[in-house]
């Protein structure tokens, strides 16, 4: 599968980058030029009121901010599954299906009840142009479809093993591989 805008990236046993072992990231842009996406299984211990005050009302449990890549860790981004598709709150810009990016400067009286899921990243994973590419020929990364229950799980930490579980084929199989095979 190619990686495109709203599939997820599931670190290989090749891939040695602590920050990213183990981890699946969220694509949310895909194009000639690199691409940028969120871990969606790092979740940090500080609260997002701690951050963003007021926030914390909307946000997905465990209401804590996330890692979201190694990029530009000082900003955040706001990621949100709407209520209404045709109708997103103030301060939401569609990404993919009902899932988009939220303008985290958006007042939070106007933003109301709109959001069926958010999370908030603490910064980014972004690769540039054929860098991406590369990773998965050299066997870093999987490409695999996204679900919803993805995004916005209260425990992310059997993520990883239940993505890859559900999909066909050896690929099944890698989810019960021991992080050392040598332990196996």
């Amino acid at each position: 599968m190619e990686p495109t805008t709203g599939s997820l990236l599931v670190a290989s046993a090749n891939l040695l980058d602590p920050n990213f072992a183990e981890s699946v990231v969220l694509l949310l842009d895909v194009g000639d030029d690199g691409a940028l996406g969120v871990v969606l299984n790092q979740p940090s211990v500080v609260p997002v009121g701690e951050v963003l005050p007021g926030w914390q009302e909307l946000v997905s449990e465990p209401g804590t901010l996330f890692r979201g890549g190694p990029v530009g860790t000082d900003g955040a981004l706001g990621v949100a599954r709407v209520v209404d598709r045709d109708r997103g709150p103030v301060g939401f810009r569609p990404v993919f299906a009902d899932i988009g990016l939220v303008d985290l400067d958006t007042p939070i009286e106007v933003v109301g009840d709109g959001f069926a899921g958010l999370r908030i990243f603490a910064g980014y994973a972004g690769w540039g142009a054929d860098q991406l590419a590369a990773e998965i020929d050299e066997g870093s990364w999987y490409v695999v479809p996204v679900e919803a229950s993805d995004l916005f799980r209260e425990d992310p930490s059997d993520l990883r093993r239940d993505v890859l579980r559900r999909q066909p084929g050896e690929l099944a199989w890698v989810s019960t591989r021991p992080t050392d095979p040598t332990l196996n």
